[in-house]
């Protein structure tokens, strides 16, 4: 039985017909973990994205990431992201901009676009010139900086916290209760570039000088064995045991038995482990 869906659509030979359809528009396209990855020029990049999206079937916008390399002259990269439902298969393009150079919409091509733009436009601070509601979507209106930046501090510029005295949300600077650390996972056992607690004592106390040579006994008179060795220690060694005094082993005897305790007198009925055995006799009539 066949199964409804699209089966998956080999990509070769696709970069070679995307490239001759983009012509001037593609900078570069090379094939990461099985997707092509198509760089864009900037300022065509709405272009590009209608012609694959109208004339080879990548009829969907799925998602449109940034990425940020402050080394770069462009440090972002707004990469997007498309799906061919009668291919099966993805396509990215991207393109690079920097801080001040806006980026042209895509909302005009889909809708959705807008909101995808105003998230790169909230984490990256990348500008989308023709989205008519570029504002921040993920952090409050008073928020500071773009987070997704690399140069944007782990703890942010501001705190935020409920006021009871003000019964209100209020803006505060970050305090932190301890010096910001930043940890390593390496295993001291690997060897660390620093010197770990408790090691400098090692620098203080250095450990002897070892000899150079291991001292030896080539013969057995180094060592005081020998015949006349074992002579002397046979002479000191005695023949018995210390003898045993009698008075002790008088004493180790059993004491004598005491005189016997007279039998307890039996008990009167059948029942033992009853109220009733253990219960005295009471007079008649009580």
């Amino acid at each position: 039985m066949l199964h409804s869906a699209p089966r998956f659509s080999s990509i070769e030979g696709l970069g070679d017909t995307l490239s001759a359809a983009l012509g001037d528009m593609l900078v570069d396209v090379t094939q990461e973990h099985g997707e092509l990855l198509l760089t864009i020029k900037r300022d065509r990049i709405a272009d590009a994205l209608r012609l694959l999206r109208d004339e080879h079937e990548y009829q969907q916008l799925m998602e449109i990431a940034g990425v940020d390399y402050p080394q770069r002259p462009e440090r972002f990269e707004v990469v997007y992201m498309l799906l061919s439902v009668t291919k099966n298969h993805r396509l990215m393009a991207k393109v690079s901009t920097d801080e001040n150079t806006p980026v042209p919409t895509v909302t005009t091509l889909w809708p959705v676009a807008g909101w995808l733009e105003r998230e790169v436009f909230d984490m990256y601070g990348v500008l989308f010139d023709g989205n008519t509601d570029l504002r921040r979507i993920l952090t409050d209106y008073g928020f500071e900086g773009h987070p997704f930046r690399k140069d944007f501090p782990l703890s942010g510029y501001q705190e935020i916290r409920y006021s009871e005295e003000e019964k209100r949300v209020v803006y505060e600077p970050v305090e932190l209760a301890q010096d910001f650390r930043s940890f390593d996972f390496m295993s001291p056992w690997e060897g660390a570039d620093y010197v770990l607690p408790g090691d400098e004592k090692v620098a203080e106390n250095p450990e002897p000088p070892k000899a150079k040579e291991a001292k030896t006994t080539d013969k057995p008179s180094d060592t005081g064995a020998g015949a006349k060795a074992d002579a002397k220690a046979a002479e000191q060694k005695s023949d018995a045991g210390p003898a045993k005094d009698d008075k002790a082993a008088a004493d180790d005897k059993a004491p004598e038995p005491t005189e016997d305790r007279p039998a307890k007198p039996a008990r009167e009925g059948k029942v033992a482990d009853t109220k009733g055995a253990t219960e005295q006799d009471k007079e008649p009539g009580k």
